[in-house]
């Protein structure tokens, strides 16, 4: 038996948001929305989001002709997205649809590219909430390969009241 000390997750409290869902969740619309749907949902601890990268991705035409590369941005705003709909998934429908602003990124670190056909899997965990403010810490894998990890903080705020 190891001495390693076993992490005991939360359970699973959605197994799956689809698109039609995260779009009543978060205001991104294409070109920008970068996840395709969240799986392994655990409400105040972490989820996972899917993006499944195509070719035909409006930022493959400069980035890089001949050699198409996801942007390290765009993987970011990925995760960013990912924490949201954990967010919103986590306050629930009594706190109606926040938005959750992207405040800062620390780390970040890309160390594979993400290329058209690859499945981008995000995982996204809750380090600390403190009133409105919540802290992320973020990975990207692509067949079980990390590609690209990060820090995120966001801000979640009425989407009625000015900023």
């Amino acid at each position: 038996m190891s001495d390693e000390t076993v992490q005991t997750l939360p359970p699973v409290d959605v197994a799956m948001i689809d698109i039609k869902q995260i779009l009543g969740m978060i205001p991104h619309r294409y070109p920008l929305l970068l996840v395709d749907r969240l799986v392994d949902v655990r409400k105040d601890h972490s989820a996972v989001g899917i993006k499944n990268v195509s070719v035909n991705e409006p930022f493959f035409q400069g980035h890089f002709p001949g050699h198409p590369v996801m942007p390290g941005v765009l993987i970011v705003e990925s995760m960013a997205q990912t924490a949201a709909g954990l967010v919103i998934s986590t306050l629930g429908p009594e706190a109606g649809i926040p938005i959750v602003y992207f405040m800062s990124i620390d780390g970040a670190k890309f160390r594979k590219p993400v290329i058209p056909g690859d499945q981008l899997r995000l995982l996204v965990t809750k380090e600390k909430r403190r009133g409105q403010i919540w802290k992320f810490a973020c990975e990207g894998r692509v067949d079980g390969t990390v590609v690209a990890e990060a820090t995120i903080t966001a801000m979640i705020m009425d989407k009625e009241k000015p900023v």
